[in-house]
């Protein structure tokens, strides 16, 4: 048997050429090629032939066309750029995304979409359908992003709870109330009688849970929950909060603080006040991203695995995005771990 022709063209083969390599109609070749819907095992294995012999390379915006998929997912910040390339929450989130995306060849757009232009902007692109769905993270109260992304019919997962349409989304989240608790109930164990917290951004829903699980802990003891600042993650913040949480509780024991950077901040003040930690205040963060193994003394911590629920976020992007029909919202909650070091 003859091996088939090539391609009559001195340029790139054609998707005709294919089709008359493979001796199927142009339809059936296309189909073929864009994901083998109603085409036979005979026919589909005379093309696939046919592209090998052929080199034969698929049109992206013509398979576009007909398969209405972009092969790309938006992961949705709405952040300034600079906190999100510094914050290694951040650089975790990405690195479980890309390796998930990176076995299906999928392409990530990243959106930074802090509320005003740049969230219009955001909202705009993705309701121009330029990505197949979407993954959004760090979100907050007044940006709604839940309501709008389900308001689109856009496949969409959000890392964390949203604070409104959680009911129309799935997310992916770490059970922040347990891990903040846990914690609190360490310096507890420890003995502390005057424990304080640093809380994150009081618009963010990890905040708002762990603020909650610290309150818990502290009503079950029977102890003061008074001594209470918010920071905003950053380690800048927990300077401030800090300096202000011990100027208005300077007997403090325990001190349980919402994030690992701003933990960091909270230590260089108890350092230059002279308290020694963990003898005269005990000290937890929450994160374990590889900040708490920097600090003196180094930080215990509540640990989130930021990569692996990013990883099983951008799967079930993934899941709902091949879904032939809508899905119904799922919510992946992920168990926290303590981790212990010197400060507490």
């Amino acid at each position: 048997m003859s091996s088939p022709r090539p391609p009559s063209s001195a340029g790139s083969p054609t998707l005709d050429e294919v089709a008359r390599v493979a001796g199927v109609s142009r339809a059936t070749a296309s189909r073929a090629i864009n994901g083998g819907e109603r085409v036979s095992a005979r026919a589909q294995s005379a093309v696939d032939e046919a592209v090998r012999t052929l080199g034969y390379v698929p049109n992206p915006a013509a398979r576009s066309l007909v398969t209405r998929r972009t092969d790309s997912i938006a992961v949705v910040v709405p952040e300034p750029d600079d906190r999100v390339f510094s914050d290694p929450f951040f650089a975790g989130t990405l690195r479980g995304v890309t390796r998930v995306l990176g076995e299906r060849d999928i392409q990530l757009v990243l959106l930074l979409a802090r509320p005003g232009p740049s969230a219009t902007r955001a909202l705009r692109y993705l309701n121009g359908r330029h990505v197949d769905g979407a993954l959004v993270v760090s979100h907050h109260r007044d940006d709604r992003l839940a309501e709008h992304l389900a308001d689109l019919g856009l496949p969409c997962v959000f890392g964390g709870r949203p604070w409104t349409g959680g009911d129309r989304v799935a997310y992916v989240d770490v059970d922040n109330a347990l891990g903040e608790r846990e914690a609190t109930e360490l310096l507890i164990a420890r003995g502390c009688t005057r424990i304080g917290t640093i809380a994150g951004p009081s618009d963010m829903t990890a905040s708002a849970d762990r603020l909650a699980g610290w309150r818990q802990a502290i009503a079950a003891a029977g102890l003061s929950d008074a001594a209470v600042e918010h920071g905003d993650f950053t380690e800048a913040s927990g300077v401030v909060a800090a300096r202000s949480l011990m100027e208005r509780h300077p007997d403090l024991d325990g001190l349980v603080v919402a994030s690992d950077l701003m933990a960091a901040g909270a230590l260089r003040v108890l350092a230059e006040l002279g308290r020694r930690v963990p003898d005269d205040i005990a000290v937890v963060g929450f994160d374990d991203l590889g900040v708490a193994e920097r600090t003196t003394p180094q930080l215990t911590t509540v640990r989130q695995p930021v990569e692996e629920m990013a990883e099983r976020a951008t799967r079930l992007l993934i899941e709902r995005v091949d879904a032939v029909h809508g899905s119904h919202p799922m919510r992946v909650i992920i168990p926290p771990t303590l981790v212990r070091r010197d400060s507490a």
